[in-house]
C-alpha cells in the first residue's frame, strides 16, 4: 500500500480567493510547489480533495474548476511536484442537498484511497479549515492545519471545539519540512 498527503486546494496550496474561477487569479502560495515537490520525491502520493460549492451556487461549472486544476497541475509540474488526483465536490446542502464526498465528509479521502491503494493509517491530510482536518480524522489519517488561507483565523475556534490537528504549521512547506525530519514549526 502506499501513503499519500490529501491536500485541500484553496488556502492551502493556492491564495485563497473567494469562488477561485479563472486561471489568471489563481496564485500558488510561496514555497508550496516546491513543498509539494520534496513530498512526492519522499515517496508520498499528492492527491487534492477540495469543496467546489461554487458549482452548486451556479457561479461556475464543473469545466471551471477542471480549467484551474489542470493550470495548477501544469504549474506544480513545472517544480517537480506531480499530483496524482485531483477530486472536488461540487455540491453545497443549501444548493444542492446532502452529499458524501463534501468536506467534513470523508467521501473524497476515502474514494482516492480505494482507487489509488493508500494505507490511511500512512497519511496525512493538510488543510486551512476545520473541515479539512474532520474529514481527514474521519478517514483514518493524521492531520495537519495550516495557517495560510483561513487557518489562522480557525486555529483557535477549532480548539474550543476540541478538533485538535496531529500538528499546526505556518504553511505547507513548514509542515513538509517536519514531517521529511527539517526544520520544526
Amino acid at each position: 500500500m502506499k501513503k499519500a498527503v490529501f491536500l485541500d486546494r484553496d488556502g492551502t496550496i493556492v491564495e485563497e480567493v473567494e469562488f477561485l474561477s479563472k486561471v489568471k487569479d489563481m496564485k500558488v502560495i510561496e514555497g508550496a510547489a516546491e513543498a509539494l515537490s520534496q513530498l512526492g520525491e519522499a515517496g508520498y502520493l499528492l492527491i487534492v480533495v477540495s469543496n467546489q460549492s461554487g458549482v452548486a451556487r451556479g457561479l461556475f461549472d464543473d469545466a471551471v474548476v477542471e480549467r484551474i486544476n489542470v493550470a495548477l497541475a501544469k504549474e506544480l509540474k513545472a517544480s517537480g511536484a506531480k499530483v496524482e488526483m485531483f477530486l472536488w465536490c461540487p455540491h453545497h446542502p443549501d444548493f444542492s442537498g446532502g452529499c458524501g464526498c463534501r468536506k467534513p465528509s470523508p467521501g473524497m479521502i476515502l474514494a482516492a484511497a480505494r482507487e489509488l491503494n493508500v494505507d490511511l493509517s500512512a497519511s496525512w491530510t493538510v488543510g486551512d479549515k476545520l473541515s479539512d482536518i474532520e474529514a481527514g480524522r474521519s478517514a483514518g489519517t493524521r492531520t495537519a492545519l495550516v495557517r495560510t488561507g483561513y487557518g489562522k483565523s480557525v486555529e483557535s475556534s477549532m480548539k474550543k471545539k476540541g478538533v485538535i490537528p496531529d500538528g499546526v504549521f505556518d504553511d505547507i512547506g513548514k509542515f513538509a519540512d517536519a514531517l521529511l525530519g527539517g526544520a520544526k514549526d
